[in-house]
């Protein structure tokens, strides 16, 4: 019969009742943003100084992270183009990227030995090496990842941050009482 404690404020749970919790799959997965926002032209402009600009660029790359993403993967995929052998490749070690890592919701079970996060990480990692060795695109992969960085990290530096996370500050402010006028009342009932 499993027996339960109750916990006091400060006290540490014994390694025999904590049980470890897998991060949720949509905290993981980045939100994708509509492209019409990301490709705004009227929302770039030249930082003022460094510091804007590394604000910016940390406000926007985590806003625009699946976005970001995107367009790195498609440069890459572009940079691919003239290596038919080398786009299976890879599209075979997405395919398993996808479904082993981030399609599941718990542990990785393989005849009935279950593997952690890391060390799948650290296997996709090495099949996603040798693939690179084996067709021999190391060299064009890594300048398509530059690229994108440089094309990233030139956008996130110049698009402004002010209409960013308008919704979160306007929930923030209808909650604590920001400046909205009070409610007008207009149907009175006479008692």
């Amino acid at each position: 019969m499993p027996t339960t404690t109750t916990a006091t404020y400060g006290a540490i749970g014994s390694p025999s009742t904590a049980t470890y919790q897998p991060p949720q799959l949509s905290n993981l997965i980045p939100t994708p943003r509509p492209w019409r926002e990301f490709l705004d032209i009227s929302a770039l402009s030249r930082p003022l100084s460094y510091d804007d600009a590394m604000l910016r660029l940390r406000q926007n790359l985590t806003y625009f992270q699946f976005n970001y993403a995107s367009v790195m993967l498609l440069i890459v995929f572009l940079s691919l183009l003239w290596h038919p052998l080398s786009m299976i490749v890879f599209f075979i070690i997405l395919v398993a990227w996808f479904f082993l890592y981030f399609s599941r919701n718990g542990p990785l079970v393989v005849f009935n030995r279950t593997f952690d996060d890391r060390i799948l990480l650290c296997l996709l990692g090495l099949v996603s090496v040798i693939g690179l060795v084996s067709t021999h695109v190391g060299v064009n992969v890594l300048l398509a990842l530059i690229l994108g960085v440089v094309v990233a990290g030139l956008h996130a530096s110049f698009r402004v941050v002010e209409d960013l996370y308008v919704d979160e500050e306007s929930s923030l402010l209808s909650v604590v009482g920001g400046t909205q006028p009070p409610p007008t009342r207009t149907n009175y009932t006479r008692i």
